[in-house]
């Protein structure tokens, strides 16, 4: 290795190095922002709301969250040309990888996009349709979280009208929500019009390894984008989705004791959700999605051990969920492993973007 090639792989291996301290470092503040409400809160009361479920009422937030799957995966199905004929499972087997390893692994939101995108293409899906629809579906579910973080607004300022700190809380919203949408349609305009400079730019991101195949894939974005209406659908897919989503918070309220209509369930979601956005350089939204809950429920009548009881049936759910799916997925890329050293290693690996 030459000297110039020493010096800068020493400087990545810094640079990552320093990329983990940062994650471990906002992750520790973020668990000690949850671990203060907890006690502040009373964490004896927080932990008696949250088992008061039981296994039965757990189950059926669980099983919920696989209902929220079943319609994410077809507003990334929708984006999916006519002639490539996917099946909607793979999608759904694909969508449940990303979500899992992006909640039971917070450390890399991007990490569970790539293995999302990689789960679609040992699926059957052509990898440069993979990336180019995932580039897409990332697009939409922007959208319809900012019309369903729109819908929240709407309804705490009808149910909290007399009380200051929710207008302001709606003023600044609306204020983030305005130059986070403007940003998306920017965005989605910049991928219509730039398709090469966008399509490497986002492969390089999603999938470093494909970013000498930016060629289809900004044919396979024009090729998406010739339908809008399939983009149209998407967002509302999303929208539905998140919306479903809003419907569990409120299964999960009701199932500890207490008693709200579901608006303001999808009300407390959504806002959470926006929230959450902010704070994307937090891992997992680690203390940020509770401190989210405990000041927006009393907002709408609920008291704050009983917002932090659901953020932590929230976290319960999705390491219950996530987890088993991750490894059900590191036992399939192990038997694609053994099945390629068997073959003598000859195989091609389907996250080649060169693929049909």
């Amino acid at each position: 290795m030459s000297a110039p090639d020493a010096v800068s792989v020493d400087a990545s291996a810094r640079g990552g190095r320093s990329e983990r301290l940062r994650i471990l470092i906002v992750a520790a503040l973020g668990l000690a922002l949850a671990a203060y409400l907890l006690g502040h809160i009373g964490f004896r009361a927080v932990l008696a709301a949250a088992t008061s479920v039981g296994w039965s009422g757990f189950a059926l937030l669980c099983a919920w969250a696989f209902v929220v799957f079943a319609l994410l995966a077809p507003a990334w199905y929708v984006l999916q040309p006519r002639a490539s004929h996917p099946r909607l499972a793979v999608f759904i087997a694909a969508r449940m990888v990303r979500d899992a390893v992006s909640e039971a692994l917070p450390f890399s939101q991007v990490g569970g996009m790539i293995l999302g995108v990689r789960a679609a293409s040992v699926l059957g899906v052509p990898t440069r349709l993979a990336v180019g629809s995932m580039i897409v579906d990332v697009t939409t579910e922007l959208l319809g979280q900012i019309a369903y973080v729109a819908l929240g607004l709407v309804i705490l300022s009808a149910r909290a009208a007399d009380n200051p700190l929710a207008h302001a809380l709606v003023r600044s919203f609306l204020i983030g929500l305005s130059l986070v949408t403007l940003g998306g349609l920017g965005f989605l305009t910049l991928q219509h019009r730039s398709m090469g400079w966008v399509s490497g730019k986002l492969a390089a991101r999603l999938l470093p390894a494909s970013a000498a195949y930016t060629a289809p894939l900004a044919a396979t974005l024009r090729e998406i984008y010739r339908s809008p209406m399939r983009v149209v659908l998407s967002v509302m897919v999303h929208f539905c989705a998140w919306t479903a989503a809003g419907v569990g918070t409120w299964v999960a309220f009701r199932l500890i004791g207490v008693h709200m209509d579901v608006a303001s369930g999808i009300a407390i979601d959504s806002l959470v959700y926006g929230v959450r956005s902010l704070a994307f350089f937090v891992p997992n939204a680690l203390g940020v999605q509770e401190a989210a809950y405990a000041l927006l429920a009393p907002l709408v009548g609920v008291g704050k051990e009983y917002a932090l009881a659901v953020s932590l049936l929230r976290r319960a759910r999705d390491i219950a969920i996530g987890i088993p799916i991750v490894l059900v997925w590191q036992l399939v890329e192990s038997r694609r492993a053994l099945a390629r050293r068997t073959r003598g290693g000859a195989a091609a690996d389907p996250l080649d973007l060169g693929e049909s």
